[in-house]
């Protein structure tokens, strides 16, 4: 679209200077027919408008700022997180930060980490981390994220919950665990601690919700109560069908 914009400014630069009533610059040239035809590029703009309308609207980006063992933060991933990814996620550009309110100090030329709910915590955002590092996309790496949460919910072992979600799924566990036990996860977690620090305004709990980058108590209450409805309302292009709602599934009595 830009390439194109370009285009319509070099093919009618020549005419443009000629026209005294074109005084706009050539970012406005397509702003109106008036000014279109003022600046003698009326058809150039037309096939960029045609263009533009065609255009497919950008995903919806929703970046989920969480820590593994947080209740909150497998409720809301096992409940609204995971059920909408699953139907909208053609609409959608995930982002994952296994971190949260966690802290961390360079011993040694190493970062050590100290996490909200223990030593199991940081194992599990270790783990999380390496996944969507060694899974690459984001399309592999949640489906399997998903699973640990779910299982890692009942026994506060990410590592064991890892292992049972790699047997179920066949993931290849043994490079996530090697990135997650080496230098690599390490650096990797840093990454998430940066990520997370740079939040602004700054976290005050997770999980937290940023939408196309910004973060407010309302697209935060919206997203904790109804995720789905949160991302086809705040999606431009044509709506999928999961965005329109359902047929009542009980009738009232006469």
């Amino acid at each position: 679209m830009f390439v194109i914009l370009l285009l319509v400014t070099a093919l009618a630069a020549v005419q443009c200077v000629e026209a005294a009533e074109c005084d706009v610059p050539p970012s406005m040239w397509c702003s109106s027919p008036a000014v279109a035809k003022s600046c003698q590029v009326e058809e150039s703009c037309e096939r960029y408008l045609e263009k533009a309308a065609h255009a497919p609207a950008p995903p919806v980006s929703l970046t989920l700022y969480y820590e593994s063992l947080c209740g909150g933060c497998q409720q809301f991933i096992l409940e609204e997180l995971w059920p909408t990814w699953s139907k909208l996620s053609p609409i959608m550009n995930l982002t994952l930060v296994p971190y949260g309110n966690a802290a961390e100090k360079k011993r040694f030329g190493k970062w050590v980490y100290e996490c909200q709910h223990g030593k199991q915590e940081c194992v599990g955002n270790l783990i999380e981390t390496c996944t969507l590092n060694v899974l690459k996309n984001i399309s592999a790496a949640f489906p399997f994220i998903h699973c640990i949460e779910s299982k890692v919910e009942y026994s506060d072992n990410p590592k064991k919950a890892a292992e049972k979600c790699a047997s179920m799924m066949q993931v290849d566990l043994s490079a996530i665990e090697k990135c997650a036990d080496g230098s690599q996860g390490n650096a990797l977690e840093h990454e998430m601690a940066l990520k997370t620090g740079s939040l602004n305004p700054p976290h005050t709990y997770v999980p937290w919700v940023t939408l196309n980058g910004v973060h407010t108590e309302k697209i935060q209450h919206e997203a904790m109560n109804d995720l789905l409805k949160l991302i086809c309302d705040t999606y431009q292009g044509d709506k999928p069908d999961a965005c329109t709602p359902s047929k009542a599934t009980v009738c009232a009595r006469d």
